[in-house]
């Protein structure tokens, strides 16, 4: 039987939107990875021209573990369900909202820990262990070259299967370490609403 229903259009989705969008975020991605590199960069070779051996070796640590944090939770929270925390957040769970919100922007938080977070971690370390290597081999009879390649390979090496064990954790443990990550956030943010809270009583 036949009807006299005009056909239904279909729905045309809009084009160059999500386009534009990658682009814009790929040139912030480009300029905040730039800017922050540099800056960290010349603070680090200014701080280690001063300091010594032991304190050198905990900042080039430090960062490699910096890069292997930020590598779980970019993995993590690109593996993660959101479920679980709507769950939370129903019984006030702290952080949890905040962990929703890492979830829903899976893509950007990982973007920003896994590429930006990471490649600078990358760059700060080998500039460090460079810096460490030419102070080591003008006070010890060491070769340059030599102490160079083995500083690359450890430097390397700890990175790399750093990262790779991480990646087993977070994706074993993808809900705590979010809720983690969520829990830090939710710390911070308290702190601030409390200072501009108190600002505000002052000037009143």
């Amino acid at each position: 039987m036949k009807t006299d229903d005009p056909p239904r259009k279909k729905s045309v989705p809009k084009k160059g939107g999500g386009g534009k969008n990658s682009i814009k975020w790929a040139l912030k991605l480009t300029a905040l990875t730039f800017s922050i590199s540099v800056s960290l960069s010349f603070i680090s070779s200014q701080t280690l021209e001063n300091v010594g051996y032991i304190l050198a070796f905990s900042f080039l640590a430090g960062f490699i573990l910096l890069g292997i944090a930020f590598d779980i939770v970019g993995v993590a929270v690109t593996s993660a369900d959101a479920r679980p925390f709507h769950s939370m957040a129903a019984r006030r769970v702290k952080g949890s909202i905040q962990a929703i919100r890492l979830v829903r922007n899976a893509e950007k938080i990982s973007s920003i820990c896994l590429d930006v977070i990471g490649d600078i971690c990358g760059i700060i370390s080998g500039t460090t262990s460079a810096i460490v290597v030419a102070r080591m081999a003008a006070d010890f009879p060491l070769n340059l070259l030599v102490t160079q390649l083995l500083a690359s390979g450890v430097v390397a090496g700890l990175t790399i299967g750093g990262k790779a064990l991480g990646k087993s954790v977070a994706i074993r443990k993808k809900t705590n370490i979010v809720l983690f990550a969520g829990r830090i956030i939710y710390f911070f943010q308290a702190i601030v609403e409390k200072i501009i809270g108190k600002g505000r009583r002052d000037a009143n």
